[in-house]
């Protein structure tokens, strides 16, 4: 079985992520919400509890090293699983071996379990007996939301903790030290400032992709004979050209925008390529998902009702999963928004009906239509004359709704494309019942 004690000296031809792995709390950055004094997450590391816990967030926030971490506390044996790659055995002999450790030796066992989201309900539900009576402290690890991917009677028995990506500051952090630190490149070469934001923004707050990309440009110096990494050294390493994609600059603006106009021009291939020049660069996912939503309403609307269902329903899976899995989603709702058929009549509407009220067309609320369930209201002719639709066969009958200025005033026009071809026909039939005329 896959076994690792904490403290292991890592070689020196190790990965330089494995290389500055933390070896204690204070050389971990990032998470400052789960390892201020008191909170949960310190307490567990510095033996002050014994309780399993669920680790839920990003790749490279640091969940396998917060496992490391927790095993190093009272000296506990540390034993890490896969879920790609153990079974229901394996899960059994770590418990079994855990058991005569804690009878025999008095020492713990830490179960770091990699991916639990993967595990099916008989492989979560074999840990259940060894997570309640403590035979193991169970470290499970997920990157999606365990709500939907742990068994409930697992996390009733854990502490879930939610880890969140490193922030661009933290990640600086990182890399500066890796550059200087003995175990990583040990000050043999430097970092321009443009190849240190260049690293920032491709890592997109994980740690560990952020120093292997550190760690190959950093190689890739060895065939120029160079000392300093910059941009064109980042390029070769990683070969990203999109690297040169500025979150907070005129890219950001360039791109967003071309991949917008592209839906709204109904190409779904072009659309696909900025929307993966804006996840590859690291992007927000929340930004890409923000403005789908937006075009929805604004460049499709009811010419497609399925469009603002497909672009919400992308938002809240990358709310829900995170990437790289919602990549999926904002894929699927991108290709959605640019085949659907086309209609600015929701914008163009809401926008026309808000300038007229700033304009002033305002007019006093119709007696008829005015709230009629007060003392008093009838004598005022409140609500008097107000005609019930329901009480009519078809539901509409002729009745003024607009105050008396904006009546005959049409604000939401239908276009002849895809199912606003049905609602305009709809409306003309609505609008004479309801106008008379």
């Amino acid at each position: 079985m896959p076994d690792a004690p904490a403290a292991e000296e890592v070689p020196a031809n190790a990965p330089l992520a494995a290389r500055m792995r933390p070896r204690s709390l204070d050389e971990v950055v990032g998470q400052a919400h789960l390892l201020r004094p008191g909170a949960p997450l310190r307490r567990l590391v510095e033996g002050g509890a014994a309780t399993s816990v669920v680790l839920y967030g990003p790749p490279g926030t640091g969940k396998t090293t917060m496992a490391r971490l927790l095993a190093t506390a009272e000296s506990r044996h540390f034993v890490a699983l896969s879920a790609l790659s153990s079974g229901v055995k394996e899960v059994r002999e770590v418990i079994t071996d855990a058991r005569r450790r804690r009878d025999r030796q008095g020492q713990q066992t830490v179960l770091f379990i990699d991916e639990v989201h993967r595990f099916s309900k008989t492989q979560q539900d074999a840990l259940l007996g060894a997570v309640e009576d403590r035979v193991v402290l169970l470290v499970a690890a997920t990157t999606e939301n365990p709500s939907f991917s742990v068994v409930s009677p697992l996390l009733s028995r854990s502490l879930v903790l939610q880890l969140k990506s490193l922030t661009e500051d933290e990640v600086r952090e990182l890399l500066r030290r890796a550059v200087t630190d003995p175990r990583g490149l040990g000050g043999a070469v430097s970092m321009d400032p443009e190849a240190e934001d260049a690293l920032v923004r491709l890592s997109a707050g994980d740690a560990r992709r952020a120093l292997t990309a550190l760690e190959a440009s950093a190689d890739g110096l060895g065939d120029t004979g160079g000392t300093v990494i910059d941009v064109p050294a980042v390029e070769r390493a990683i070969t990203e050209v999109t690297v040169r994609y500025d979150r907070q600059g005129d890219q950001h603006y360039d791109v967003i925008s071309a991949f917008i106009k592209s839906i709204r021009g109904s190409d779904p291939d072009a659309a696909l390529h900025y929307l993966a020049r804006m996840l590859v660069a690291g992007e927000d996912p929340r930004f890409v998902a923000r403005r789908l939503v937006v075009h929805a309403s604004e460049d499709v609307g009811l010419a497609d009702p399925t469009a603002l269902q497909a672009a919400v329903a992308a938002a809240q899976t990358v709310e829900l999963i995170g990437m790289p899995e919602a990549r999926l989603a904002l894929a699927q709702a991108t290709v959605h928004l640019a085949m659907a058929p086309k209609s600015n009549t929701v914008i163009v509407g809401i926008d026309e009906a808000m300038s007229d009220v700033r304009a002033g067309a305002v007019g006093p609320v119709p007696v008829h239509l005015r709230q009629g369930r007060y003392a008093g209201a009838e004598l005022l002719g409140n609500a008097v004359g107000y005609r019930y639709p329901h009480r009519v066969p078809d539901g509409v009958l002729e009745q003024q709704y607009p105050p008396d200025e904006l009546v005959g005033k049409d604000y939401y026009r239908p276009t002849q494309h895809g199912e606003e071809r049905t609602l305009r026909e709809r409306l003309a039939k609505l609008r004479r019942a309801i106008r008379g005329s």
